[in-house]
């Protein structure tokens, strides 16, 4: 690979956009520097993220074509995707139509029912985690909290975005793990619809407060049938909240 540029910045290194000396193809290399790490928990994270990351092949999720470590730093060779964050997408553009809401929302709840049937939960969903192409197609990336999960046991670590955070999560109880993803999830399609967070307080505190009682402002952009769903996903009781399954059999879906 010849290095062409650098894309972003991240805690732990660098996104360089690359080109195959062989193909020509244009890659995204993202550069883990294990000097950066300040534990081992930042450490079991970062090759925990190449692993599921290499493993997992779906059409809405990053491609990763290979990984390479050495003593100093972790590599991984990714698609290179020119459409940018979906954070970015509806900072400029605001709360989506339901259509368009209901095409890139689709597309996001396959991936990540892909990954809970292959026992891999995201844990860090937000819109600064999915990647539009140039047709504005979805991947999911960036797995740095993502961890394997199985119904008979339990996770304790608090993680991802405290703005997207489940309940159980900010509460501090064991949770499985795909439950707290579909409440991420139903986060973000608030956003897609209504252009602003569900969720959103001065301080930490206050934000924490308002997410165990689930107490959200309901759209007023949106259809009966997209609050409905909304609402299912962001039911405080996790044995009561929406399912993956539950979401796609959805009358909006």
């Amino acid at each position: 690979y010849t290095y062409i540029g650098t894309i972003g910045q991240g805690n732990f290194g660098k996104v360089l956009l690359a080109e195959n000396d062989i193909t020509g193809e244009q890659v995204a290399v993202k550069i883990l520097e294990k000097a950066q790490f300040k534990s081992e928990q930042q450490r079991l994270h970062a090759t925990r993220e190449a692993r599921l990351m290499a493993t997992l092949r779906h059409p809405n999720i990053v491609d990763v074509k290979t990984v390479m470590e050495d003593d100093y730093r972790i590599l991984i060779v990714m698609e290179n995707l020119t459409g940018g964050e979906l954070f970015d997408y509806i900072s400029n553009k605001g709360s989506l139509d339901e259509k368009e809401a209901r095409r890139i929302f689709q597309q996001i709840v396959l991936a990540i029912h892909y990954c809970h049937e292959n026992n891999v939960v995201h844990r860090d969903l937000k819109p600064e985690n999915i990647l539009l192409d140039s047709e504005r197609n979805v991947r999911v990336a960036d797995f740095g909290f993502g961890n394997n999960w199985h119904k008979d046991r339990h996770l304790t670590t608090y993680c991802g975005s405290p703005f997207y955070a489940a309940p159980e999560m900010v509460s501090g109880t064991p949770y499985i793990g795909p439950e707290t993803d579909v409440w991420s999830l139903g986060v973000i399609l608030y956003v897609l619809v209504c252009g602003r967070l569900p969720f959103d307080a001065s301080d930490l505190p206050a934000l924490f407060a308002q997410i165990k009682r689930g107490n959200y402002q309901k759209p007023r952009e949106g259809s009966i049938d997209v609050c409905s769903l909304i609402h299912r996903m962001l039911t405080v009781d996790p044995k009561r909240r929406a399912t993956l399954t539950d979401v796609l059999r959805s009358r909006w879906m």
